[in-house]
């Protein structure tokens, strides 16, 4: 889609149109002289024209926002004519073969509200280089094909700014000598010998505490370890710490990675566009993915620590040691990545309820993007502006492909291939293809099929057809992918499928690995004593949609007998959706009261099965949301969504309250609190069974609530019991907001949580509780967790309330779109994701949110983030 206002330089960046840099640059030494409105940055830059490239070629810098005062070549200052300076570029039409530039900028980190680049968070500075932020400190080749090795100096004031950090290692650091301008500074510099692209540079610089350890390497180095925060904060550090030692363990023993420098620091921050970024020996943190304590952090707060403190420390290799040639291979770090941190959680915690919640936030985040006007392929061909692409498509489903390549070769292969990509390509910028080949000469197969994975878009949709005669099963798998925006033709996938066959008892066969690379495989079987049911992808062994049509006996089957937990789950996942489905008119079950009757019984011996564990156990009672629902409907109707959800959670508990009282009660841990996955599995079924108690909250249940939030001795409990009672409609429901309100008014990242509950209400005048929120004195525009959890779970996770059939929850939404893209695109343009489904609305809705999307595509002075986005939705 076009308009008249599209934002000046819309220029499609594409894949196919990529070319080697015309100059590298071999080291890279910056100095900072930090104040808040005006830093002054100098960059020295020791550029030499790259092997293969005809001299003569200009040098052209990326660079924004930034005030240029002075430019040399060989210390030789340049005049006016020997250089231009353009909205985003500083072009030198002729410069040597080989020679030092240096540029002397100012810059406004206070004023840096897009939070790219160097900016202030609560008075301290921090940087987020990648994807193009670096462009927002100093004039460079902005792209990650360009590794150098750096040298830092800060200088700044020591009573404000004591502590100073850079990437590297430290090289030495004192006080400055007084001066009038400058009382009081103190100066630190850094080294990194490894090269590296610019947006991996980071900067901290503030008045911070810090907890430290030690971790010794494999081959006897001792690493320095220190995470810090501010002051306040320093007794909520220790799990990020023994988590990233036990990351650090795990990747020497799994992948044989050994981290290179002498220390490795996390430093923690309020203001942050994404969960963490993976600098070089500095990573820097979203508080809300460091600070944690059983009073103040959830178990799915430590839970979400340890990952993405695993995965930001597993970048040191896979990301950073070998990183991508252009932001097209975004999946190559993100993708291998992602894979590695699911693989070590599993291997922390329960490997099977590991893959459940990978899978469900595969089907939650990145299967509607594949299915919808934002549809692109795991490596895209062509963007406006590469932050609209750090999607789930990237992240998810890249990691998916990886696991299905170890599937395809083998664990042995996959690991000797891992060896063949870190050793190959240290040091380097890679591709997708190299990091294939490497599969391919570690196992001896051929994965030329296999890359459609990468190029093409789209869910593959596996129809399957069976027959039985006698003791002889045939079963036929039939694969189709849909058309999606800019490939309407899609080739047959290479897809791998782990099967096994289910009797009335359990299996009939082993579990086997079947490839199928045509567009329709057919499979016997044979000297069966009875008709089976295929228990087909066990261990979602492909990222595909399967379309399996099976009796309510062969469901109940597979939930009650089948020995692979994962599709135990899914099958009691779906059933469950297709009872709310059809008791919402759009599904296929027509006797549902019965249906509901035999689930519900299916489900009580599962929850008495003492055999399981309880974190699994709580998957398997988890009712479908709202937003599940709308995920998988044809037309999106959410008043009928709505009251069909709260009609099968009244069936549910009707037949299973006393075995929901019981489980309630034999699930409370003792004390002393710990987030481990013993622990953390019995709260996580407590509290899943205390929500279905709540789907009728009558006196009994309201006071196991409010008994649960008095006596709770840690934040799971006590946020689990307020967030049920602030969804309920009972009298004690706002002194309960309230009260939680003031006991943790001083606790930014629990206040968090207070303003999504409210957000996530089902209850009449939800939309007028949050257009007073954004006045409250707990939200904060300019914070992105702030706007997450508001504006964000109100858009993406409460459809009754955002799609309201008279259109004001969409006159709110773009009102906040429309206020945040001149203070942060990056995150407003994430919004909008929320409004992908547009076209399967029911037709008042439809038309509705269309016409938003289109005046919003046509208003003047968008970012290009909101444009590229809107623009995509609207097409």
């Amino acid at each position: 889609m076009k308009t008249e206002t599209a934002p000046e330089n819309i220029n499609k960046t594409w894949l196919k149109d990529y070319q080697q840099p015309v100059y590298g640059i071999r080291h890279t030494r910056l100095e900072f002289d930090l104040s808040p409105q005006k830093t002054k940055v100098l960059a020295r830059l020791q550029i030499g024209l790259a092997p293969d490239r005809a001299e003569g070629e200009p040098l052209i810098l990326d660079g924004e926002d930034l005030e240029l005062i002075a430019i040399r070549i060989d210390g030789q200052a340049l005049t006016e004519d020997q250089y231009q300076v353009t909205q985003d570029k500083l072009i030198i039409p002729r410069v040597p073969v080989s020679f030092t530039l240096e540029t002397e900028v100012f810059i406004n980190p206070a004023g840096n509200t897009a939070l790219s680049g160097l900016y202030m968070s609560n008075g301290m500075f921090c940087t987020q280089c990648e994807a193009e932020g670096f462009r927002h400190i100093t004039y460079y080749q902005d792209r990650p094909d360009v590794l150098s090795t750096y040298d830092v100096r800060i200088e700044a004031e020591k009573a404000a700014y004591p502590v100073l950090l850079a990437n590297g290692n430290p090289v030495q650091s004192g006080d400055l000598p007084e001066s009038d301008e400058r009382p009081g500074w103190h100066f630190a510099e850094w080294s990194d010998p490894h090269p590296k692209p610019c947006y991996l540079f980071a900067l901290v610089a503030g008045d911070l505490a810090h907890v430290e350890d030690q971790f010794t390497t494999k081959s006897g180095r001792d690493v320095t370890l220190r995470v810090f925060v501010q002051p306040e904060n320093v007794t909520k550090c220790d799990y990020t710490l023994d988590a990233l030692k036990r990351s650090m363990a795990w990747d020497e023993t799994v992948f044989g990675r050994e981290y290179d420098l002498d220390i490795f620091m996390i430093v923690a921050v309020d203001h942050f566009n994404f969960g963490a970024m993976e600098n070089k020996g500095l990573n820097i943190f979203n508080s809300a993915y460091v600070l944690a304590s059983p009073e103040t952090a959830t178990d799915t707060d430590y839970e979400l620590i340890e990952g993405i403190v695993a995965h930001e420390y597993f970048h040191n290799w896979s990301g950073n040691r070998v990183t991508c040639r252009d932001w097209f291979q975004l999946c190559l770090k993100e993708g291998f990545t992602v894979f590695r941190d699911q693989e070590f959680s599993a291997d922390q915690r329960s490997r099977a309820v590991q893959r459940i919640k990978d899978v469900r936030r595969l089907w939650q985040a990145q299967f509607p993007e594949d299915a919808g006007p934002l549809a692109h392929p795991v490596r895209p061909e062509s963007y406006i502006t590469i932050d609209n692409f750090y999607t789930a498509t990237v992240y998810n489903k890249g990691a998916e492909l990886v696991r299905m390549m170890k599937t395809l070769i083998g664990e042995k292969d996959f690991r000797r291939a891992t060896d063949i990509y870190f050793d190959r390509h240290d040091g380097e910028a890679a591709t997708v293809e190299d990091f294939v080949i490497c599969m391919e000469e570690a196992s001896g197969r051929d994965l030329t099929q296999f890359r459609h994975w990468y190029s093409d878009a789209g869910t593959p949709e596996i129809d399957v057809t069976d027959s039985w005669d006698n003791g002889s099963y045939e079963l036929t798998l039939h694969q189709k992918t849909a058309p999606t925006p800019g490939q309407s033709e899609k080739p047959a996938r290479h897809i791998p499928v782990k099967l096994a066959l289910i009797g009335t008892d359990g299996p009939l066969t082993e579990e086997n690995l079947v490839e199928l690379e045509e567009a329709s495989t057919t499979l016997s079987f044979t000297g069966l004593t009875e008709k089976p049911v295929a228990s087909l992808f066990r261990g979602f062994s492909a990222p595909v949609r399967l379309r399996q049509s099976l009796e309510l006996e062969e469901r109940l089957r597979l939930i009650q007998s089948d020995t692979d937990a994962f599709n135990r789950w899914s099958q009691a996942h779906l059933l469950a959706q297709d009872l709310i489905k059809s008791f919402a008119g759009q599904g296929e079950i027509v006797q549902v009261e019965e249906a509901v009757f035999a689930y519900a019984n299916a489900l009580a011996v599962i929850l008495q099965d003492e055999a399981l564990e309880p974190a699994f156990k709580a998957e398997i009672l988890r009712v479908p949301t709202e937003s599940d629902i709308v995920r998988t409907v044809e037309l999106i109707d959410p008043e009928a969504i709505r009251t069909a959800r709260k009609t099968f959670r009244a069936k549910l508990l009707k037949q299973l309250r006393p075995v929901l009282l019981k489980t309630y009660d034999t699930n409370r841990t003792e004390p002393p609190y710990s987030p481990a996955a013993d622990q953390a599995g019995q709260r996580s079924l407590k509290n899943t069974a205390l929500a279905l108690l709540m789907a009728d909250p009558d006196d009994e249940i309201m006071s196991l609530i409010l008994t649960q939030i008095e006596t709770a001795d840690n934040m799971t409990d006590e946020a689990a019991a307020v967030s049920l009672a602030a969804t309920a409609d009972r009298p004690e429901r706002d002194n309960v907001i309230d009260n939680f309100y003031r006991k943790w008014q001083h606790e930014t990242l629990v206040v968090n949580k207070w303003l999504a509950w409210q957000a996530l209400s089902g209850l009449p005048g939800t939309l007028g509780r949050i257009e007073q929120l954004t006045s409250h004195e707990a939200f904060d525009i300019r914070n992105p967790n702030k706007v997450r959890s508001l504006i964000g779970a109100f858009a993406m996770e409460n459809p009754g309330t955002f799609h309201l059939a008279d259109g004001s929850g969409y006159d709110f939404f773009f009102e906040r779109i429309r206020e945040l893209d001149p203070i942060n695109p990056q995150v407003a343009a994430r919004l909008l994701t929320a409004t992908e489904n547009w076209r399967r609305l029911e037709p008042g809705r439809r038309e509705k949110l269309s016409a938003k999307l289109k005046e919003l595509c046509a208003t003047e002075g968008l970012s290009k983030n909101v444009y590229e986005m809107a623009a995509r939705l609207a097409e």
